[in-house]
């Protein structure tokens, strides 16, 4: 058999298509991200994986290591009808960037992004006992917490927005991330986190 007869060997699984490997759901790019608030900067992780399988689940705070758009899949699971169904969120939440990218000027994870940077509360109120008497008491969110927060009211407002109307969760889902990344107060997210704010700034 000569050199030209040898067959090649085979090409590592995956490497056809590195360029689609490397998109999230195969067609938007996780790079050039832009961040406005330095201080969940860190607690943000984008990347092109939308489904690790439980890889970081026994790691103590390694949830931040999860790429955002997962975790906002999670949370979105986190209701009595969606409880285990991560391949039908996750189509709700492609379907959502869909709408987003057809009706916005940037990149759904780029919206994404800055709606949970904008509707991430600053402060919140917790409840201090003095002698049997209870206060509340004005304090700083730290910047994790800011995210799930922020996650938390964006899967809240989607749920709010499509159940049990004619309004699909893709469709609700993609106008709580419009309105937020646009600091809509007439969002649920930014709602929320204005609410937040101003109750702990009379307890201040």
């Amino acid at each position: 058999m000569s050199e030209s007869d040898t067959p090649e060997p085979d090409a590592p699984a995956g490497s056809e298509d590195q360029d689609t490997d490397a998109l999230l759901f195969g067609v938007w790019e996780t790079d050039d991200i832009s961040y406005t608030d330095p201080s969940t900067q860190r607690y943000i992780n984008v990347t092109p994986i939308a489904h690790t399988m439980g890889r970081h689940a026994s790691k103590q705070f390694q949830k931040s290591e999860i790429s955002l758009v997962e975790r906002l899949i999670n949370r979105l699971m986190q209701t009595d009808e969606n409880t285990g169904k991560k391949q039908q969120t996750m189509r709700i939440v492609r379907d959502a960037f869909e709408i987003v990218d057809e009706e916005s000027d940037e990149s759904p994870v780029q919206v994404l992004v800055t709606a949970v940077e904008n509707a991430a509360p600053r402060e919140e109120t917790v409840r201090l006992k003095y002698g049997g008497i209870s206060v509340p008491q004005a304090v700083d969110v730290a910047p994790q917490r800011r995210v799930d927060q922020a996650l938390k009211f964006l899967a809240e407002g989607t749920q709010r927005g499509s159940y049990k109307t004619k309004t699909s969760a893709a469709e609700a889902l993609a106008t709580q991330l419009m309105g937020a990344a646009d600091y809509d107060v007439g969002a649920y997210a930014i709602n929320q986190k204005e609410e937040a704010e101003r109750v702990a700034a009379a307890a201040r």
